[in-house]
């Protein structure tokens, strides 16, 4: 038995809210697997002050039903064909950013969604002023790259989050030891947005605006 690799062409969906007008910071956030576009906007929506910002909404580039056989859900990638699967993710980002003309945003991902945050942060095109990663951790492949120029980082983590809470500690031990700028908000709930850590992300995106 052999394997081919085959290239082909599909299409992502990016839903955009623009209404901060043509001058506001842009903030692209990515939903978690077995999530969607709309979630991952209606999250970005609910941090407080988020009206001030231009929000995109990418979503993966794998739809599949939930278990209602109706709603739509999707996921970023699987361990078969990673690599590509990185370079085809990457380049889905880099193509939603120059359509909506946007450089150097916030990046903003939430649980499987955060590999996707670094990564379109220090693999993409187009830079990144932040990185809010709420629930999930650096992806492996980007720690040993030296040569990466990383921007500030933002790391929410629920004291209750069975996954992410026992491996937080590695990703802060990594940003020290680069001496990249971070901050980690521990807050009391386990793998879910909560208002705790919008209040927290919305005075960090305060910062980052008033820095650019």
């Amino acid at each position: 038995m052999r394997t081919l690799i085959i290239e082909a062409v599909t299409h992502g969906r990016v839903l955009v809210d623009d209404a901060a007008g043509p001058t506001a910071p842009w903030l692209v956030t990515f939903h978690g697997y077995g999530q969607s576009a709309d979630q991952a906007l209606e999250a970005a929506r609910a941090i407080p002050g988020a009206d001030r910002w231009r929000l995109a909404a990418v979503q993966a580039l794998h739809p599949f039903y939930a278990r209602d056989n109706r709603t739509v859900i999707a996921s970023w990638m699987t361990r078969q064909e990673r690599e590509l699967a990185i370079t085809d993710n990457v380049e889905y980002v880099n193509r939603a950013l120059e359509a909506l003309g946007a450089g150097a945003p916030v990046f903003l991902g939430f649980s499987q969604g955060v590999a996707m945050a670094y990564r379109a942060a220090l693999l993409g095109r187009h830079g990144a002023s932040g990185v809010i990663a709420l629930g999930g951790d650096i992806p492996p492949e980007l720690r040993d790259r030296a040569e990466l120029t990383w921007p500030p980082v933002l790391i929410g983590v629920g004291d209750a989050d069975d996954w992410y809470a026992a491996k937080v500690s590695l990703d802060e031990a990594f940003l020290r030891k680069r001496a990249i700028p971070h901050t980690v908000i521990r807050y009391h709930g386990g793998h879910a947005w909560t208002d705790e850590f919008r209040e927290a992300a919305a005075a960090w995106l305060q910062a980052r605006k008033a820095a650019s």
